[in-house]
């Protein structure tokens, strides 16, 4: 089936400080960072466990591959490096690394994820070339696209972290392609993202 075939990659890196969320922590302090990383780590996982698909880590630094940080890296998922390099160069990894079809890119920071969302993404991908789901910040939570031979390079030259990242792979794709786009989810990047989420919570 479709979603048998589909395969996710989630870029993480663990909630320790000094590896994850250092704009974070500028704000709320390394404790409180290192907990809201935690938890939307395992808010990730929680939507990637119930969505059933085939997915994988890619764990930065590589010393991160041989710990379960109490459990929270899942040992029913495959772990691979994400290599060294930029994030333009290790994301191009996890697409070379993957089969020709459906690839998905998550990353661990936008706590709303759900597995609904994702089993979007893979139906998305049946009518559509790539599928983005847009953060907030100009950024996205997630890409996918149906991968095939004479792809071009999706990742270069993408100015990440800021508000160009989804519109600068969107201009990497052919333009012939046909695109979806998800719900709008905010990623938690910095202390006014964190107190805007838990506002809109209270909402």
């Amino acid at each position: 089936s479709l979603m048998r075939r589909a395969r996710l990659l989630i870029f993480a890196k663990p909630p320790r400080m000094g590896l994850a969320k250092s704009r974070l922590a500028a704000g709320v302090g390394r404790t409180e960072a290192r907990r809201i990383a935690h938890f939307t780590l395992a808010r990730t996982m929680r939507a990637v466990r119930g969505s059933g698909l085939d997915a994988a880590l890619y764990l930065a630094p590589d010393r991160a591959l041989d710990e379960t940080l109490g459990g929270i890296w899942p040992p029913f998922l495959p772990r691979f490096r994400q290599g060294p390099g930029t994030l333009t160069e290790r994301l191009g990894k996890g697409l070379a690394d993957s089969p020709n079809g459906p690839v998905l890119f998550i990353g661990t920071d936008a706590p709303d994820i759900s597995a609904a969302h994702l089993h979007h993404a893979v139906r998305a991908l049946q009518r559509h070339d790539a599928v983005f789901g847009p953060a907030e910040d100009g950024g996205f939570w997630l890409f996918g696209v149906n991968k095939r031979p004479g792809l071009p390079p999706l990742f270069d030259n993408v100015r990440w972290s800021g508000p160009h990242a989804l519109a600068d792979v969107r201009a990497n794709l052919p333009s012939s392609a046909l695109l979806a786009l998800l719900q709008t989810l905010q990623d938690v990047d910095d202390k006014n993202d964190w107190k805007r989420w838990c506002q809109n919570k209270l909402r």
